[in-house]
């Protein structure tokens, strides 16, 4: 009879890459992901349902709703640069108190301002100020310590957890929509938990060899990567153009129900793949990336226009991983390129993340109003298909190509 020897902690960890994510990281950062994942909760249990809130029970016009979820949007990614600088003049855990304490006040004024349209307004707008100053923190204080082999695990952790709570988020504000009081007061006890938790994290590590020079906020986007902020705004112009048009799409050609779990599958896909694929993408180059990336977008989008429920379906799980690498590699990137601290750099890449979503509300807003017009909205699919083909090798060209200076960065030293 023969006994077989259980495998080994290195040999567990090398059959299941996923758990490399989680042994790089501290108990504090450990801690952070689990907040991480709260604040999406919070967020998406809201977020997704304004529209409906602020047009069926307050009155306002569709055109007004969409103008102020426009500018709010637009606020908190053109505001990120801004707020990225100032945590790494404040510190990331100071950041990150004072985000939960803004994201707790934004659930308070919700609360108290379900009559009152302008209070309602103010509420989102204080949320989006807690995102933009929350992110950049939250991804800075996962990789603050990590090594450059570590980080392509701190990263992916990061982002699975956002996208587990992005998931989960609308499932839970779903099952409130009707009862707005009650969905408003259990927001304010989460951020208040949050908050107090925050209180409790350990400050982060002083950087080794001394913190390097600070710039004055009129220079946060000096040390820009310039191709992964390139590649960052085409792959969002690409991704809000599924994110943003599908359900509209999908309107009469799927059930509700089966549409929510495709995009929660969506959501969980995200999860799932980026930690999995966290050593590959860490290693390979951007441009390899970029081919695997985009390549499955293209098909993704080409699924959809079939129109079908397992087309769907099915470009969703495509998307799923061809986001699910693109998105880490190119904050992966970023951070290799940038001369700036970790803070500023997502920063730097969540404004790409806002003109890639503003490049995707008016061109393919437009376009898809065209194919719409034309009765063949099928073939907007196709064409968005042909895009995620042909316009990432050109944005990589332009972006590469740069008169002086070194590894495609913008404003170096002086």
């Amino acid at each position: 009879m023969t006994t077989s020897t259980p495998p080994s902690p290195s040999t567990r960890r090398a059959r299941f890459p996923a758990l490399r994510a989680w042994r790089v990281l501290s108990g504090a950062q450990l801690a952070l992901l689990v907040g991480g994942l709260l604040v999406n909760i919070g967020t998406f249990a809201v977020y997704p349902y304004l529209a409906v809130l602020l047009r069926e029970r307050l009155g306002i016009g569709i055109a007004q709703v969409g103008v102020i979820l426009g500018a709010a949007t637009l606020v908190q990614f053109a505001s990120a640069p801004f707020t990225a600088a100032l945590a790494e003049r404040i510190g990331l855990k100071r950041s990150l108190l004072v985000a939960t304490c803004l994201y707790t006040l934004g659930a308070l004024t919700y609360l108290g301002g379900m009559g009152e349209p302008a209070l309602m307004v103010v509420a989102l707008f204080l949320s989006c100020g807690a995102g933009a100053l929350y992110s950049p923190a939250y991804r800075a204080y996962l990789v603050q310590s990590a090594t450059a082999e570590q980080r392509p695990q701190a990263v992916s952790a990061g982002n699975a957890a956002g996208n587990l709570g992005i998931a989960l988020g609308p499932v839970a504000g779903a099952l409130f929509l009707h009862e707005p009081a009650l969905l408003f007061t259990l927001s304010t006890v989460l951020y208040s938990v949050l908050m107090a938790g925050h209180v409790l994290l350990r400050p982060e590590r002083p950087a080794e060899g001394g913190q390097p020079a600070v710039e004055p906020f009129r220079r946060v986007l000096r040390g820009l990567a310039r191709v992964p902020f390139a590649v960052t705004a085409l792959t969002h112009y690409l991704y809000m153009q599924f994110y943003q048009y599908l359900s509209v799409y999908a309107d009469g050609r799927l059930a509700t129900a089966l549409y929510g779990a495709i995009m929660m599958g969506y959501s969980l896909g995200l999860a799932v793949v980026q930690p999995l694929a966290a050593r590959w993408v860490g290693r390979t180059r951007h441009s390899v990336a970029m081919a695997f990336g985009f390549s499955f977008m293209a098909l993704g989008m080409a699924a959809f226009a079939t129109g079908r429920p397992a087309g769907v379906a099915a470009g969703a799980a495509a998307m799923s991983v061809g986001t699910g690498v693109l998105f880490l590699k190119n904050e992966l990137q970023a951070l290799e390129l940038s001369e700036r601290s970790a803070a500023v750099t997502f920063g730097q890449q969540r404004l790409a993340v806002g003109v890639g979503a503003l490049l995707s509300g008016v061109i393919g807003g437009a376009v898809y109003g065209a194919f719409e017009r034309a009765g063949l909205l099928p073939g907007f699919w196709l064409v968005v298909a042909a895009q995620c083909v042909l316009l990432p090798p050109l944005v990589f060209l332009v972006a590469t190509r740069r008169p002086s200076g070194r590894r495609s960065v913008v404003g170096g030293p002086e």
